[in-house]
């Protein structure tokens, strides 16, 4: 897998626009895949074979067809069950189709459940990217019904760009057809670094080698900075003790600190985790708030007039410790606003807020057991990575290779 960044300075001159759920998010994809000229590079957790996986498949084999050179990688784990014929058909039109960590199940099972390629970043042209946490799949529309997820992505233009479009451009092809490429002159060079706006923009990456805690330490950089508000809205909550201590440290302070949980969770897990926290983070004056009127799959967070960051990690052990994530960390004053008024209406239109008598007393004997089962479960994924394990791999998928797994059994849609 590609090297993180190596710049950890806030690159000037970027445009940043909010997408919020897939209403937005789709079609400025479809439309900036159907106006490239040269490059579409794309990595997503998962792409699902519906009606926006369809449209997705459309364009990019319309855009191959035209010589457009475009990439695709997949999550091994997440887009598991895509058909022969819905990959063919990206394939034989000349698209460069690639699965992260592709691996057989065992009973039915699939057994790639950690170090998952979670990243959702698209570039075009060099000149504009998405970064964001919205996957290729209709649950991200509301006509999918109540299960429809809330979410965010941006659209951003300028400097920043360029090294978007480095580093996925070395996670979706090998190196020797990389160097192949640049000799024979083929795909995109990377945009002019011309100043498309007033936003001051970092991107940040997780991963298992060199930067395993980059996207956790901008969040804390930022908790422990915050003078005035701090709202984070996350999917996943189930952080390490450190960044909770700072929630609490902040709020102590006199820092607003908001958190927007899942009311509606996908997973009946989640609720159960992050409510282990409450007692923790309520009694030093942190306001909790539960989104109920659908699952909440946001990764989102902004702290007074102009810090924000958008992206597709977590807040949890999975996202902190295993998954690869991708982040963008944004200064600017415009952006901040229009995030923190659309997360404002969450919490007055759909949020329920949590209160210090939702958490009854607890016997000493139940509070041992939470104690233990939230370290069990924050530590749980690290421990993991310790063991004996495969190295995740990339597999292209060719006309005669269309198989993302060696047994393609229906399952339920997945979260991340």
């Amino acid at each position: 897998m590609p090297a993180a960044p190596a710049s950890q300075q806030w690159v000037p001159g970027n445009k940043i626009e909010l997408l919020e759920n897939g209403e937005a998010f789709f079609p400025r994809v479809f439309d900036a895949i159907r106006q490239a000229r040269s490059e579409v590079l794309l990595e997503t957790f998962i792409l699902f074979e519906d009606k926006v996986g369809n449209t997705l498949r459309d364009v990019l084999v319309e855009a191959a067809r035209r010589g457009v050179f475009v990439t695709v990688l997949v999550d091994g784990y997440g887009s598991v069950d895509l058909s022969d014929e819905f990959l063919a058909s990206l394939t034989d039109a000349g698209v460069h189709f690639q699965v992260f960590d592709p691996r057989p199940k065992l009973l039915g099972m699939r057994t790639n459940v950690f170090r998952r390629m979670h990243r959702k970043l698209l570039v075009v042209d060099g000149e504009t990217a998405f970064v964001g946490g919205i996957n290729f799949s209709a649950d991200h529309l509301a006509d999918f019904g109540p299960s429809a997820k809330q979410d965010y992505a941006i659209e951003v233009r300028g400097p920043i760009v360029a090294q978007i479009r480095d580093f996925v451009r070395t996670g979706t092809m090998r190196r020797e057809k990389t160097r192949r490429q640049a000799r024979n002159g083929q795909g995109a060079r990377a945009g002019e670094t011309r100043s498309e706006g007033g936003a001051d923009c970092l991107f940040v990456v997780r991963d298992n080698e060199a930067h395993r805690t980059d996207i956790e330490q901008h969040y804390r950089i930022a908790v422990r900075a915050a003078r005035h508000d701090l709202t984070i809205a996350n999917a996943y909550f189930f952080p390490g003790y450190r960044l909770l201590r700072d929630l609490r440290n902040a709020a102590r302070r006199g820092v607003r600190v908001r958190l927007i949980l899942q009311g509606e969770p996908d997973m009946p897990i989640v609720k159960v985790g992050a409510r282990m926290l409450h007692d923790y983070l309520l009694g030093a004056g942190v306001r909790i708030y539960e989104y109920c009127e659908r699952p909440l799959h946001g990764k989102v967070a902004v702290a007074d007039d102009s810090w924000s960051t958008v992206g597709s990690s977590n807040l949890d052990p999975l996202s902190l410790s295993l998954n690869l994530e991708a982040n963008l960390v944004i200064r600017d004053e415009q952006f901040n606003r229009v995030l923190r008024e659309r997360l404002d209406t969450l919490v007055e239109r759909y949020c329920r807020e949590v209160s210090a008598r939702d958490t009854r007393p607890r016997p000493i004997w139940r509070m041992a057991t939470s104690f233990i089962v939230f370290h069990f479960l924050r530590r749980f994924p690290a421990w993991a990575g310790w063991l004996p394990a495969h190295t995740p791999k990339l597999e292209e998928v060719g006309p005669r290779k269309q198989r993302l797994a060696e047994t393609a059994d229906a399952h339920p849609r997945e979260t991340g």
